[in-house]
């Protein structure tokens, strides 16, 4: 059964949104990485992985990004999407599959442990 196991979120301060998921709700940082224009600092709470995201010059308003989603066929959600008319954003054979569902909300489809606790 397809679940959500990520969330993104775009901040302007990376720090310190860490340090209020951190403290407030004693989510547990996983790891740090850097993808082009961008920074992202994960946790989890012990389920999800929660991504926030600080763009290089600050200028992006905080909003949510994109969420994922774990499919245990990824192929098959594929070809749901395009069945449902989605958009698909990532180029073929790229992990994660993001796509643009029929209101213009930005997800992506993964495969099972992609986002396993660590």
């Amino acid at each position: 059964m397809p679940k959500i196991v990520h969330l993104a979120l775009k901040v302007q301060d990376l720090k310190k949104a860490g340090a209020f998921y951190e403290k407030v709700f004693g989510f547990v940082p996983t790891r740090t990485s850097v993808s082009g224009d961008h920074t992202s600092y994960h946790l989890s709470d012990g389920t999800i992985d929660l991504s926030l995201m600080q763009y290089d010059g600050g200028t992006h308003e905080p909003c949510t990004h994109h969420f994922g989603i774990e499919v245990d066929d990824l192929q098959a959600a594929v070809a749901e999407l395009v069945a449902a008319g989605c958009d698909i954003l990532s180029p073929a054979g790229e992990i994660p599959v993001k796509f643009r569902d029929p209101n213009g909300v930005v997800a992506e489809l993964v495969p099972p442990g992609r986002y396993a606790k660590e």
